[in-house]
């Protein structure tokens, strides 16, 4: 179940590629950044090609998939060619991106949703790095585009508020999430950010797979 961004709550199937382009402090899935000496094939992750992950997508019976990374967009050239399988079969495709890197045309037609999630000081990446113009604007151009900052002050609102009169974010498109891997953090971050989205006309995104499970892989 998708557990983050416009359709929290959807029963799906997941997809995480490996690799992302930066290392923000409060990420939970540092397993896929570049730096995999300690990983296992077969453990960690599993090398498949196209036909052998469309075929696992289709078992599972569900038509609603998630792909996450890591970042899925530094492989899109590969998706592309999944994708097109995946539509034929009549796919609801979401990726999430942290909205550094350019979609291709051919991606933005395949794709229904990009959950695009800027990161911002927080994440204790330089600014140059975490924030790319060509980038957003193209996400902004494509109408496909949600945009999900994660929040762990209320500070950070100020930072956010920058962002979309920078880009012209559609506000009605903006969601804010709490940070955090345990219930309780996300909750009692949950309950101060909520009141600013109601103030400020965003969207509250939760963490359900956080409040539910915890913060366990295959959830």
């Amino acid at each position: 179940m998708q557990g983050e961004g416009v359709y929290a709550g959807t029963p799906s199937v997941f997809l995480r590629t490996y690799y992302c382009n930066l290392t923000c402090a409060w990420c939970d899935t540092k397993y896929t950044w570049l730096d995999q000496s300690n990983a296992q094939a077969g453990i960690h992750y599993q090398k498949m090609n196209v036909r052998e992950v469309l075929e696992k997508l289709t078992d599972y019976g569900c038509r609603h998939l998630v792909v996450t990374g890591g970042e899925p967009l530094l492989h899109q050239h590969i998706l592309s060619s999944l994708f097109s399988g995946l539509k034929r079969l009549d796919f609801f495709i979401e990726v999430e991106t942290n909205g550094t890197v350019v979609p291709s045309v051919e991606m933005v037609g395949l794709v229904d949703c990009f959950n695009v999630s800027p990161k911002i000081s927080n994440s204790l990446v330089q600014k140059t790095v975490r924030i790319r113009r060509t980038a957003v604007k193209a996400f902004v151009r494509s109408g496909k585009a949600w945009f999900k900052f994660v929040i762990c002050e209320p500070n950070d609102i100020v930072e956010v508020e920058e962002l979309i009169s920078a880009y012209n974010l559609p506000r009605e498109r903006v969601l804010l999430m709490p940070e955090g891997t345990d219930a309780e953090t996300v909750s009692a971050r949950g309950r101060w950010l909520v009141e600013i989205c109601k103030q400020r006309s965003f969207r509250f995104a939760p963490r359900l797979h956080i409040l539910l499970f915890g913060n366990r892989r295959g959830t």
